[in-house]
């Protein structure tokens, strides 16, 4: 049907009431999980999420690359969407900064009225956590390069920086795994280990799901579904990445190096 307007109105889709579901089971696993520790279920609820994920995402690529419905209209809607959505996410992060400097500019009684709590020892922001800033600034400025030479049209420059930028966040959560792996304290330990894992915890998936966007457009861009005048995936992802990188710099200077 030929329509004489430049929106697009999105066909019938299962994928939103299938992925809904399948986050409710996901987070009831994971309360399951929490109480008599048997990750089957939440494992196997993960891997169904993420499967619905990447049939919505070809979808769409479907929608932009081959219908060209993506018009300049379409696009400025998208990037506003993805705005807002980063939006909720800083305020996501916010809860987790208020609770911590909530307990450690005042400390109760029960943790000994100090911060961090009584037998607590805290990382050394100088070691893995320094050096963990370090990649991911790179990996902002790796990304920056990226879309610099998608702008002009330079493919070869873009893979080579796209590559880098993924390599860089792959290392990132290679060392914090280990920095979970050797840390003294665990999520029970006092309002100190709660605020440190959820906060750290939820960065580090973010870090994963920014590292999983650039990969596929990195396969994207291999196919030839992006140029210098159409590429809202990789632009978005792009932005994702910057403030994956802006909120670490806050839990670095919170939670590492302010409230050591």
């Amino acid at each position: 049907m030929k329509k004489n307007h430049q929106f697009h109105l999105v066909d019938p889709s299962p994928w939103p009431i299938i992925i809904s579901l399948s986050v409710l089971n996901l987070t009831l696993f994971n309360v399951m999980f929490f109480n008599v520790k048997k990750t089957s279920l939440m494992m196997m609820s993960m891997i169904m999420t993420t499967l619905i994920m990447f049939l919505w995402w070809r979808d769409i690529q479907r929608e932009s690359t081959f219908q060209g419905n993506h018009t300049k209209i379409v696009m400025i809607s998208m990037k506003y969407g993805m705005m807002l959505f980063i939006s909720s996410e800083i305020l996501f992060f916010f809860s987790f900064f208020w609770s911590f400097f909530h307990h450690s500019l005042s400390p109760n009684y029960e943790m000994g009225l100090m911060w961090p709590p009584l037998n607590i020892k805290s990382f050394n922001p100088m070691n893995i956590p320094l050096m963990n800033t370090i990649i991911l600034l790179s990996s902002g400025i790796s990304v920056t390069w990226a879309h610099s030479s998608m702008c002009f049209n330079n493919l070869n420059q873009t893979n080579k920086s796209l590559f880098i930028t993924i390599t860089l966040g792959l290392l990132f959560s290679i060392l914090q795994f280990y920095e979970y792996m050797t840390c003294p304290f665990c999520i029970s330990d006092s309002v100190y280990g709660s605020s440190f894992f959820v906060t750290t915890g939820f960065h580090g998936i973010h870090v994963i799901i920014g590292t999983t966007f650039l990969t596929q457009v990195l396969t994207r861009l291999k196919m030839m579904h992006f140029s210098s005048k159409h590429h809202l995936g990789m632009e978005m992802s792009i932005w994702y990445w910057h403030f994956v990188d802006v909120v670490w710099l806050f839990v670095y200077m919170s939670i590492y190096w302010w409230g050591k």
